[in-house]
C-alpha cells in the first residue's frame, strides 16, 4: 500500500513538473525592427511622361528634279545648314543664265528707251516734236522698266530655285530612314518627307499632374524645380532636368495640367516615344518623420503599423500615412521618433505577441538605393 502511494506520488510530481516546463506560452515571433525618425525628404509629385524632341524637321524639297546626291547616312546627327540631299543643279543653272540674259536685254533697251525720252522732252520745249511723240517715248521707257524689273524677279525666283537644289538640314539634330534614294525623282512639297529630323540634344519629357497640385507648382515654380526620370520607379539609374512648361489651361477631360522638363541628354539614353517615371520635386521637408514603407500595413480600420513594446512584445498602432516619399512612407501621426516599428514578420503578430529581433532595417541606406 506504501509502495502504490509512493508512486503514485511521483507520477503526480513528474505531472506537475512537465506541465510547468511546457507552460512557456507561445514562441517569440523573428521580425526585424526599424527606428522612426526625422529626415530630409523631398516632396515630390510622381507620374508617367513620354519623350519627344524638343525640335522636329520635316525635310521636303522645294523644287522637282533628279536626286544626285544623298550626303549622309540615316540615322546620323548633322548640323544646322549641313548638306543633305542635291538635286541635278543643271536646269536650274540654265533658267538662271537664261533669266540674267533677258534682264541685260532689257536693261540695255530701257536706257535706250530713257535716253530717248530725255532727247524728246528737250525737243517738244521747242516744238521739235508734238506733246503726243513725248508722251509715247516716255510710256515706253517706262514700261521697259517695268519689265525689268520683272525680269529681276526672274532672276532671283531662279537663284532661289538653283539653291533650293541643294536641300540643307533646317536644325541640328538626329535624321531618320531615308525615304528616296539617288537617282529618284524628288517632287518639289511632296506629301512624305525626305527625311524627318528630331532635335535630341537637349530633349524634353512631357508628364501631367492632378490639377490640386497646380498651386504648389506655381508657388515654387520661382526656383528652378528639379524633374527625375527613370525607366521605371525602381531603377536607381535616373536623368535630371528641370522643369521648363507648365500649360496655360487645365485639361477637362483627365482634370489635369500638362508640364514639360527638359533633359540636355548628352549621353542619348532618353529617346523620343519612350515611356518613363517622372518624378517633379517641389521642395525638401528637413524634417519629415519617416518609416520604411513596408512596414505600413492596411486594414479594415485603416493603416497601422506594428510598434515594439520595452517588454518585448509588439502593439499595433494606428498611423496616418501623409505621402509616400520613394523606400519611406511619411508620417503625419501615430508614431513618434525613435519608436521601434516591424518592417518584416509583422503578418504573424497580433496585439502583445511577443517578438524576438532578428535584425534591424538601415533606412539611410534604403534611402540612398531608392535615390
Amino acid at each position: 500500500m506504501k509502495l502504490t502511494t509512493a508512486v503514485a506520488a511521483l507520477a503526480l510530481m513528474l505531472a506537475l513538473g512537465c506541465s510547468k516546463k511546457g507552460g512557456g506560452g507561445p514562441p517569440r515571433v523573428p521580425v526585424t525592427v526599424a527606428r522612426a525618425e526625422q529626415r530630409p525628404v523631398p516632396y515630390e509629385l510622381v507620374g508617367t511622361g513620354t519623350v519627344e524632341p524638343r525640335q522636329t524637321a520635316s525635310v521636303q524639297a522645294q523644287v522637282t528634279g533628279i536626286l544626285t546626291r544623298v550626303a549622309f547616312r540615316e540615322g546620323q546627327d548633322v548640323a544646322a545648314g549641313q548638306l543633305l540631299f542635291q538635286i541635278d543643279p543643271r536646269p536650274f543653272q540654265a533658267m538662271l543664265e537664261q533669266a540674267q540674259a533677258m534682264l541685260a536685254r532689257d536693261q540695255a533697251q530701257a536706257q535706250n528707251a530713257l535716253a530717248d525720252a530725255a532727247r524728246y522732252a528737250e525737243l517738244v520745249k521747242q516744238d521739235y516734236v508734238t506733246k503726243s511723240d513725248y508722251d509715247a517715248k516716255r510710256a515706253a521707257a517706262e514700261a521697259l522698266q517695268a519689265t525689268v524689273r520683272s525680269d529681276s524677279a526672274a532672276v532671283a525666283n531662279a537663284r532661289l530655285n538653283l539653291e533650293w537644289a541643294a536641300i540643307r538640314a533646317p536644325i541640328a539634330g538626329r535624321t531618320g530612314r531615308l525615304l528616296l534614294r539617288e537617282g529618284n525623282m524628288v517632287r518639289a512639297n511632296a506629301a512624305d518627307p525626305l527625311v524627318v529630323i528630331n532635335q535630341i540634344q537637349p530633349i524634353l519629357v512631357r508628364f501631367a499632374v492632378p490639377q490640386r497640385h497646380l498651386g504648389d507648382i506655381q508657388r515654387y515654380r520661382q526656383h528652378r524645380l528639379p524633374v527625375f526620370v527613370s525607366p521605371s520607379p525602381a531603377d536607381t539609374l535616373f536623368s535630371e532636368g528641370v522643369l521648363t512648361f507648365v500649360d496655360n489651361s487645365v485639361d477637362t477631360t483627365t482634370g489635369t495640367v500638362l508640364l514639360k522638363g527638359e533633359f540636355p541628354n548628352r549621353d542619348n539614353v532618353l529617346w523620343p516615344g519612350e515611356f518613363l517615371n517622372v518624378r517633379l520635386q517641389l521642395y525638401i521637408d528637413d524634417k519629415a518623420l519617416v518609416v520604411p514603407s513596408q512596414a505600413v500595413m492596411t486594414g479594415q480600420q485603416g493603416t497601422y503599423v506594428f510598434v515594439l513594446n520595452q517588454d518585448g512584445t509588439a502593439r499595433s498602432q494606428p498611423v496616418t500615412v501623409e505621402r509616400p516619399a520613394g523606400a519611406y512612407a511619411v508620417i503625419a501621426q501615430g508614431v513618434r521618433p525613435g519608436d521601434e516599428v516591424v518592417t518584416d514578420g509583422q503578418v504573424r503578430l497580433v496585439d502583445g505577441a511577443r517578438v524576438e529581433v532578428k535584425g534591424s532595417a538601415d533606412p539611410a541606406r534604403a534611402m540612398e538605393g531608392d535615390k
